[in-house]
């Protein structure tokens, strides 16, 4: 059984910073070579990707809208994927999922892309507001 279990979300102050965590378990996304997207969903709003690594060898990408604020890293070790944001506005509020699915050649060009995925997590919550 292939799970995605997100965590690290919670209520900040626009400026703040939160990392979240991406915790697989019952495959191992390094040996089996997936990619990891981060997506956020906000009220009324569709899905957006806003940033993708590839487990094995660790290349990422970003949307526009979060280049130079998220940063998207991984644990091997742990079987974890992060992402990192920083500078928080109110606009960032959403719900984040991670999502995961096995690489392909060329996948890179599709990894923002939510249909693009197999595997889900529940989702975070992340509210950004003073």
């Amino acid at each position: 059984q292939l799970q995605l279990v997100e965590s690290g979300g919670g209520l900040v102050q626009p400026g703040g910073s939160l990392r979240l965590s991406c915790a697989a378990s019952g495959f191992s996304l390094d040996y089996d070579y997936y990619v990891i997207g981060w997506f956020r969903q906000a009220p009324g709003k569709e899905r957006e990707g806003v940033s993708c690594i590839s487990m094995r060898g660790g290349s990422t990408k970003y949307a526009d809208s979060v280049k130079g604020r998220f940063t998207i890293s991984r644990d091997k070790v742990k079987n974890t994927a992060y992402l990192q944001i920083n500078s928080l506005k109110p606009e960032d509020t959403a719900v984040y999922y991670c999502a995961a699915e096995r690489y392909v050649w060329g996948f890179e060009a599709q990894c923002l892309t939510s249909g693009a995925y197999t595997y889900w997590g529940q989702g975070t919550q992340v509210t950004v507001s003073s």
